[in-house]
Formats: C-alpha cells, structure tokens, sequence
C-alpha cells in the first residue's frame, strides 16, 4: 500500500529517484511491505506500479501525468542484457468515442509525454526479479523534432478512428507512436462508429511508443 505523500517540488522528485537508484526490486518492495512476484506473466506492470507508490506518484488511472501538480509522467524503460529498450511502452487508451475533436497540444497523449521522468530499469529475463535493479532517472521534456513526429503520428491515427477505419490501423503504423489492442480478454469490448456511421464494438486500443523512440531518449542522454 502506498503510504508516501506526492512530492510537493520537482527538487524533491528528483532527491527521491536519486535514493532509489542502484536499489533492486527487493528493496523497494521491502519498503512497501509487498511481496515480489514470482513471474511478471500474470503480474504486468507491477514493477513499474512499485516504483510509483515509492515515488509518490498520485494519478493513478486519471487522464493526467503521474505527478500532476508537478505535470511530470514516469515511464520505466525495461532494458535487457545489452542495454536497450527491451519492449514497447505504454502511454493511454484511445479514445475510440467522442473526444475526435481534440488537438494534438490538448491530447491525453502529449499531457503524458511533454515532460517525463524516463527510468531505465533491468529486465534481463536471467537475472531474478527481485534482484534487478533501477537506473538513475532522466527528467525532460519532448523535443520540437519528436513533438512534431509524434504529432503527425497521432492525427493518422486519430484521422482513421474519426472515420471508421479503425481496424485499418495496425502495428506498422506510426513512427514513434503506434495503436494496438489491448483488453484482457476477446470479450472486454469498445463502442466506436464504422465508415457507414453506425455504432459498432471493438477491441480497445492504446497509444505504445516503440523502441525506437525510447532507444533515442537513452542514446541522447546516456550514451557517450
């Protein structure tokens, strides 16, 4: 259970990922009396939630970045053996009704992504999972080159789904940003409209990042 209180200042976030940084997953969840999973298989995302009930991070589920009186998101940053991203990362649903209007500069999306504290964590499937440890955290915002492939990105997307295509969009779509399924089950569905404007159900959808644009964010900043 998370008993730490949101921090109050960007220095204090700051201060808090510098004393996490270097601990394992042991570690943390000994300070939050949780238990380590024995497999990630059933229990997608626990680190990361882990990582966010030390931090403070008070959001939750709401359609705005993990600190919001701060406006930061945390995204953890799964590396394997040889250091890159080792999978997609998740960033919000789509909004499959309603919402078609909306900008890019006023999106879920870029409320997530415009300022973000990246932290790479270890995900080597042969080291234990209450032994890997955290990185140390990068904070910053979106560059104006990845603001505006995001952009473009995202008007596709959303141009499909605003006219009923949206099972046109498939993972090959998008530079940095693409939209897959994602529901627990064939069963959990969606109402969206088709191009004939009718009301129809579907698989939800989220927005991921690829690898590539994660893999920029530790060639920029971390490598030398």
């Amino acid at each position: 259970m998370n008993n730490v209180s949101a921090p109050k200042t960007q220095e204090e976030l700051l201060q808090r990922i510098h004393n996490i940084a270097g601990s394992t997953l042991t570690e943390l969840s000994e300070q939050q009396n949780l238990t380590v999973p024995a497999n990630l298989q059933h229990a997608k995302g626990w680190a990361g939630q882990l990582i966010e009930n030390c931090l403070g991070a008070s959001a939750g589920s709401r359609a705005e970045p993990d600190f919001p009186e701060l406006g930061i998101e945390l995204k953890t940053i799964p590396l394997t053996a040889a250091g890159q991203p080792k999978e997609t990362t998740y960033v919000c649903t789509v909004p499959l009704s309603g919402e078609m209007t909306l900008e890019w500069e006023n999106s879920w999306v870029r409320r997530k992504l415009n300022h973000v504290l990246w932290l790479p964590i270890e995900a080597d499937p042969n080291i234990p999972i209450g032994e890997r440890h955290i990185g140390s955290g990068l904070l910053c915002h979106l560059t104006e080159q990845q603001d505006q492939i995001l952009k473009q990105d995202w008007e596709e997307h959303m141009e499909l789904i605003a006219t009923g295509r949206v099972d046109e969009i498939s993972a090959h779509h998008g530079t940095y940003l693409q939209v897959r399924p994602k529901a627990a089950n064939s069963h959990a569905l969606r109402e969206t409209t088709n191009e004939q404007g009718e009301r129809v159900q579907t698989l939800p959808r989220g927005f991921y990042l690829r690898t590539a644009f994660t893999a920029e964010v530790l060639a920029q900043h971390y490598m030398v």
